[in-house]
């Protein structure tokens, strides 16, 4: 398996506004091979920000490295530069193989 994160200094008054751009988006990822899961997670509240990433599983790097090569990939981004700025600064991205993943078998999703 393969995380793929990226993090954003969201200015603290853009907050609704960011959460609704991922929200109403259309992404399609249960549509690109590979994707497992993905989670837009809030963090911290900072003094000019508030801290959020955005957590994608996939199957493998590969798979990863395919999507942001795809129309899918281009089709979610398409746009995301023309609304008026809700970060600080360019999202911060990193990437990790999964080395070991346990889950608890006695929790109920």
């Amino acid at each position: 398996m393969y995380i793929a994160m990226n993090r954003f200094k969201v200015k603290k008054e853009e907050c609704a506004a960011f959460e609704d751009v991922w929200l109403n988006r259309d992404s399609r990822l249960n549509e690109v091979p590979g994707f497992v899961t993905f989670h837009l997670l809030r963090g911290p509240e900072r003094e000019d920000h508030v801290l959020y990433a955005s957590h994608t599983i996939w199957a493998s790097q590969e798979a990863f490295v395919a999507w942001t090569k795809s129309e899918h990939f281009r089709a979610a981004h398409a746009g995301a530069g023309e609304r008026k700025p809700l970060t600080l600064e360019h999202p911060q991205f990193e990437g990790f193989e999964v080395v070991q993943s346990l889950e608890n078998p006695n929790v109920n999703r």
